[in-house]
């Protein structure tokens, strides 16, 4: 029996999402992240379990981001009895109180959905949980600032450091005290250096035990100077054609980043200016918070805000929110950019554009992020000659382009440059979040530095001591 601290890994081990890391010391039980199981059935079904521990008997959960794969099993633990506080920084919990009532929406339109046209093997179908359970969550969110310490439980210590993934995203380190004091490093979701809007990754100066992502711990992305080349070419040849301009886009951080470079390359005259459209109301409400955060801007953003406040992202960029707005936008000609969620053409407005537009060959449609298997943006990619949208098959006759190069998650050579900020190797480096491949390739490296480390895996608890 392992006795001391020790950390068990719940979720985000052998695969990417389901982020829960529960960590024991001295009697008191803190959970770092809460998140949804996405992707394959198997792991999906796992957001139906019980928890394997008494969310009643947990002291505090501190967060590392907002994005749902690290805060969307939070409305459930606060069923099952939960009531502590959830910690994070504050711009986290401006997009948590954004993102799960949204996460619960989707979740409460696909049951109506399914029992309106049964389909469902369940009778009724149930959404996973309701907007009632994602407010739940509110009264819970206890923000922190950056670079200070601050209680989480008797003998227990937190601080957070920006990490430049998306808005409040940040790394977690827990001074956990007793006979023998542990530090532990959480990394959370590293992201890239010398990116738009965010500050750097900062460095963990030292930590006994280090949990890190190996989300793309087997590859390195393309520059960033290379993802400008290509939205700009392509923003040229779609005006010339002179047809919309489609972007299928997350409505946290890549939409975003977007808007920004789009703003840059009309204001070098590398691209015409066109006019703009969100078609999203949850990238609008997203949008809004990122210019309501000055602690995360560096300072190319703050000068921008400085002079132009709410137009960070450029006067031409036009909001759309309500749905007459949205079907209006069929009617207005090109060349224009309409960026709509969701990211891989899986739900959301982005179908009602691709459905009216895909058949014309005047119509660009560009792919700025990972497609999974399965997805319409995947069957764009893969060169599909038709998608079924909305029980019908639409032709595509539209030009398809992709930009692989505006990943929000670290490369290898990121990771370990986070890595190198490390005044000494800890005494044990789990590697979470990652698929197999990709936290093999990264532990070969990290391991040829001269530093213990492993793979962690699903459900295991390790000791966080001296002999971790």
């Amino acid at each position: 029996m392992t006795r001391g601290p020790t950390v068990q890994f719940l979720g985000a081990a052998g695969t990417v999402t389901g982020s829960a890391h529960l960590v024991r010391a001295g009697g008191h039980t803190v959970l770092l992240d809460c998140g949804l199981f996405q992707g394959l059935k198997e792991l999906r079904l796992r957001n139906w379990r019980e928890f394997p521990f008494d969310p009643a008997g947990i002291d505090a959960v501190v967060l590392s981001h907002a994005h749902v794969d690290h805060t969307g099993r939070l409305p459930l633990l606060i069923r099952q009895g939960f009531r502590g506080p959830v910690y994070c920084t504050a711009a986290t919990r401006g997009l948590v109180e954004i993102m799960l009532p949204d996460a619960a929406h989707l979740q409460e339109e696909e049951a109506e959905r399914a029992n309106r046209r049964g389909y469902s093997k369940h009778h009724p179908a149930l959404p996973l949980y309701t907007i009632g359970d994602a407010e739940a969550v509110m009264p819970l969110l206890a923000p922190r600032p950056y670079g200070t310490t601050f209680p989480v439980a008797s003998g227990v210590h937190a601080r957070f450091r920006r990490v430049g993934h998306i808005l409040g995203a940040a790394s977690i380190e827990l001074e956990l005290g007793g006979g023998s004091p542990v530090r532990v490093a959480f990394s959370g979701d590293l992201g890239r250096y010398q990116r738009p809007i965010l500050r750097d990754p900062e460095p963990v100066p030292a930590a006994d035990v280090l949990l890190c992502e190996s989300t793309y711990g087997d590859r390195v992305h393309a520059a960033a100077a290379d993802a400008e080349e290509d939205l700009a070419r392509i923003v040229r040849d779609g005006a010339a054609r002179g047809g919309a301009i489609l972007v299928p886009a997350f409505a946290l951080g890549r939409t975003q980043e977007l808007l920004w470079l789009l703003q840059d390359l009309e204001n070098a005259k590398r691209v015409p200016s066109l006019p703009v459209y969100v078609d999203s109301p949850l990238a609008i409400e997203v949008t809004d918070l990122y210019g309501r955060h000055p602690e995360d801007h560096d300072t190319e953003m703050r000068e921008r805000m400085r002079d132009n406040g709410n137009d960070w992202h450029g006067k031409r960029v036009r909001l759309v929110h309500s749905p007459a707005e949205s079907k209006a936008l069929n009617r207005v000609r090109g060349p224009i950019v309409i960026i709509s969620a969701s990211g891989m053409a899986t739900g959301g407005r982005i179908l009602h554009h691709l459905t009216q537009r895909l058949p014309d060959p005047n119509t660009t449609v560009v792919l700025v992020g990972f497609q999974a298997a399965g997805t319409r943006g995947r069957a764009l990619k893969e060169g599909a000659m038709a998608l079924r949208i909305f029980g019908q098959q639409v032709p595509v006759r539209a030009a398809v382009e992709s930009i692989d190069a505006l990943s929000a998650h670290a490369g290898q050579d990121e990771i370990l440059r986070w890595l190198d900020g490390f005044e000494r190797p800890p005494r044990a480096t789990y590697l979470v979040h990652g698929e197999p491949p990709a936290a093999q390739a990264l532990e070969r490296l990290v391991r040829a530095r001269g530093w213990t480390v492993r793979a962690a895996q699903d459900g295991e608890t390790v000791a966080l001591t001296a002999e971790a």
